[in-house]
Parts: structure tokens; sequence; C-alpha cells
């Protein structure tokens, strides 16, 4: 197992080093120059040739002249920068925000936050629904009970995330007053501790809400489809010629064979989710996260922020697809992968 999750972890650094260089060189073949961006407010200030020569000495000053995989290596603080220090990625320095006027290490932290309580909460409520769910739609599988649910998935599978946000905003905040129409805290407040958490959470049970109402039709039809799979097996119709209970044939044999396509399909659902799924949310909502700033900087050509946002994506997508293979072994015995 250690030689395994060695090896695997040499190879999401490979992975993580080549994406981080082609997103790279796919924005800096956009054309914007971040020098022109912040000497533009001073050409009406300045004679023409005061002006382009500020521009090129700032142009000097970022770096901006130098061959692309320099300034690759040293965004990513791998080559000294132009006053001989490592100061990048590595280090932690996610550059600069045009849009913000600030570091992107003071920007992202709270929208970080919101998008992470938001999908942890939603998945684990989500997951805790589906997984019985599912099961008991496979164990009584076309029966009344059964198709009225696949009914319902199908009905709560077809409809837009937009909508069904609208539509509970409408039921819950509007009509019956239960919880704000959007926002990540209360406005004003200076709450701490565990207040804080509260009312972060209160201002968050809608769009986490939604998210599991969206998220319910297919994770439930997902585990449902393995278990009557896994259910059809001889194993399971030797298991019960012996005389074991039902219960044991269903939880203690078939769910946990079962558990190896419904756990690709999990984690793939929450990567899915993490790397700009909630996007949708948080603007029904005006709720700052990952997704929205994403967007916003998108938007602004504040290419610094996006840069650091997509790398965190490409993290979240890395450690998703490890831990995937690590549960193979956990859920399934036959699955060897120290070898």
């Amino acid at each position: 197992m250690k030689k395994y999750i060695f090896k695997r972890l040499i190879y999401l650094i490979i992975v993580f080093f080549v994406v981080s260089l082609m997103m790279y060189a796919i924005y800096n073949l956009i054309p914007s120059d971040p020098a022109l961006v912040a000497m533009e407010p001073l050409r009406k200030s300045l004679k023409p040739d005061e002006f382009a020569r500020q521009y090129q000495a700032l142009r000097t000053q970022m770096g901006l002249d130098a061959p692309l995989i320099q300034r690759y290596a040293r965004w990513m603080g791998l080559w000294p920068d132009v006053n001989g220090s490592f100061d990048g990625l590595l280090q932690g320095n996610f550059g600069y925000s045009t849009g913000y006027k600030r570091d992107v290490i003071e920007i992202i932290p709270t929208p970080m936050l919101n998008t992470v309580l938001l999908n942890f909460c939603s998945t684990i409520i989500t997951l805790a629904i589906t997984i019985p769910l599912g099961i008991y739609c496979a164990v009584h599988a076309r029966k009344p009970s059964d198709s009225a649910i696949q009914a319902t998935t199908v009905i709560g599978y077809s409809l837009p995330t937009y909508l069904v946000g609208i539509l509970f905003i409408f039921l819950f905040a509007v009509l019956f007053r239960i919880f704000p129409t959007g926002g990540a805290k209360t406005p004003g407040s200076n709450y701490t501790g565990l207040m804080e958490f509260g009312d972060r959470m209160y201002y968050m049970a809608l769009p986490i809400l939604v998210l599991v109402f969206t998220g319910l039709a297919g994770m439930t039809r997902t585990v449902r489809a393995a278990m009557m799979d896994t259910l059809s097996q001889d194993y399971i119709r030797t298991a019960r010629a012996k005389g074991l209970k039902e219960k044991v044939v269903i939880y203690s044999h078939a769910w946990r064979n079962a558990l190896l396509p419904v756990s690709t399909s999990i984690m793939g659902w929450m990567i899915a989710v993490f790397t700009g799924g909630s996007l949708v949310i948080e603007t029904t909502f005006a709720l700052k996260g990952t997704g929205r700033l994403y967007w916003q900087a998108l938007n602004a050509t504040d290419y610094e922020l996006v840069l650091a946002m997509q790398m965190f994506y490409t993290l979240v997508s890395l450690v998703g697809v490890l831990l995937t293979d690590i549960s193979y072994t956990l859920v399934d015995p036959r699955v060897r992968i120290d070898k």
C-alpha cells in the first residue's frame, strides 16, 4: 500500500506540473498585457515617450519580456524572479490580482471556505439519503414504491439547477420566510466562534438544500443500478440458498461489492461539484464562492486569480482520483494495489 501511494504521489506531482504548464501557456496566449493594464490610468497624464518608457520599464520589472518557460518557472517558484529571489506558487505567492488590487492569497480564503462548506455538507447529506434509498429501490425493484421513486428522480434530474434554486427561494425565503434569500452571513455582523459558524450555516442552508435536491436523482439511480447488477450475481443466489438472512445478503455481500462502481461515481460527482459545479448555486444565492470568483475573474481578465483558482481545481481533481484508487482496496478485497 505504501509503495503504491508513493508511486501515485509521484505520478500526481508530474501531472500537476504538466497541467499547470499547459494552463499557464494557454492563458498567456490570450491577448492581454498586465503592464499595459496597470499603466492605462497614467496614459493621459504622461507624454507618449514617457508613457512608453515607463511601460517598458514596468514590463521588465514584471518579467514579461522573458521567454514563456522562464516566466512559468518564476510563477511556479522554480526560477528566481528579477530580484533574484524565489517567490512563486510553491512559496505561497499566488500572484497579484489586477481586479481586486490585492494579493491573490488575501482574496481566495473566504470564497474557498464557503465552497468547501457548501459542497461538503451537501455531499454528506446527499449520500446519507441516496445510498439507503438506492439500496431500497434495488431490493424492491419494479414494485410500486420503486416505480414512484424512479419517477420522482427523473423529474428532479430533468429540472435545471437554477430553476430549482429560484423555486426554493420563493418557497422557503419569500413565502414561508424560513431562510434568507442569499448571502454568506448576516450583513454587518461581527460574530466569532460558534456564533459565526452557525450564522454562516444558516445562510448556506438553502443552497445546501438545492444541491441535495438536484443530486438525489443521479446518485440514487447510480446506487440502484449497481445494487441490481450485484444482486443478480450467482454468489448472491448461493448466499440466499445457504439460508442467510436477507439483511446479511444485502449489506454484507451485495452492498460491499456494489460499492466499487458507486465509489467511482461518487468521487466523480464530488469532483464535478467542487470544480465549478456549484457556480450556478453561488450565482443564484449571491454566495461568494470559488466558482463565482473564478467566473468573475475570467470576465475581468484577472488571469493571476484565474490561474490560482485553476490550480485549486486541479489539486482537488488529482486528490480525488488518488482517494478513488485507494478506496478500491477498502471496499473490494479482490483489488490488490500493492502489486
